[in-house]
């Protein structure tokens, strides 16, 4: 829908000067004909071309039903004899910019999709390609191409070189858009971060106590709690009563409340008493 909304609304301004609206109606000519006429699915875009025209008293907007292959309908007007050569290319800089509407309103597409952003021009032949590379690096934008179909397909996926194109254009309202899109995809990636972040924090917290009392297990019934110093007692009862809390949350439940760094200091001392113990215990097994 952005791609269609953005060309209606382009198609309903015209320029003021009228040799903007001569390389208008020329750029609609070069990118839009299809064997002796202009042809495109959006009606806006027909009957800007049609009113563009000199001959328009006896010209129409013919309508072409849906086919199985294009399922939109298509609007075709004839094209005079005088447009159907390629002109010269524009001298004013202004002119090219109007080049470049032109061929976005015949040629182009936007999308702002799950997987980027994407502006592409696809044109019927090379002589065409590169008279509209031409124009846009004229105007400063450089474009990758590619091919599809038997057709070249020039584009463009940053979303910086994107939206300054189109507001080189004068689609504002496509820009604004644009921006909306990008804000909120950014928003729910943060949010996905953050949610993937505190996840792994918590399975890391879990690991670790999991861990923890494991060790203070083997400690209460290879050496006994009670034989523990006060704090390293205290800190082994927290953990066996509460298995899930962070260290923080174990340091609040202390009396007094101690920080996360003497938490993590007294479980370490622990962990470091199990691993002597084991070792004792299994050099006993040896002498035996």
């Amino acid at each position: 829908m952005i791609s269609a909304d953005t060309k209606d609304a382009l198609a309903r301004e015209l320029p003021d000067e009228r040799h903007c609206r001569d390389s208008l109606l020329a750029g609609l000519s070069v990118y839009g004909s299809i064997d002796g006429h202009f042809v495109t699915h959006r009606n806006a875009v027909a009957r800007l071309f049609w009113s563009l025209l000199e001959e328009r008293k006896v010209q129409a907007i013919e309508t072409r039903a849906p086919t199985r292959l294009q399922r939109l309908p298509t609007f075709a007007v004839r094209l005079p004899q005088r447009l159907r050569a390629i002109p010269p290319k524009p001298i004013r800089k202004c002119d090219r910019l109007i080049e470049v509407r032109a061929a976005f309103l015949a040629c182009g597409s936007l999308a702002a999709g799950a997987r980027g952003y994407h502006l592409e021009f696809v044109v019927r032949d090379e002589g065409v390609a590169t008279r509209l590379t031409w124009m846009l690096r004229s105007n400063g934008v450089a474009v990758k191409e590619m091919h599809r179909k038997g057709r070249a397909v020039l584009y463009l996926k940053d979303f910086d070189a994107i939206a300054e194109l189109l507001t080189r254009i004068g689609a504002f309202a496509a820009v604004l858009r644009l921006e909306d899109v990008r804000a909120l995809r950014e928003t729910k990636n943060r949010i996905h971060r953050l949610v993937n972040t505190e996840a792994a924090n918590l399975q890391r917290s879990a690991q670790a106590g999991a861990q923890q009392r494991r060790v203070i297990e083997f400690l209460q019934s290879a050496y006994g709690l009670s034989r523990l110093s006060p704090p390293l007692r205290e800190v082994a009862e927290l953990r066996l009563l509460h298995p899930d809390e962070s260290l923080a949350e174990l340091g609040r439940r202390c009396n007094p409340p101690i920080g996360k760094p003497t938490i993590s200091s007294r479980l370490g001392a622990l962990t470091k008493l199990a691993g002597n113990l084991r070792g004792m215990q299994g050099s006993a097994k040896a002498a035996r």
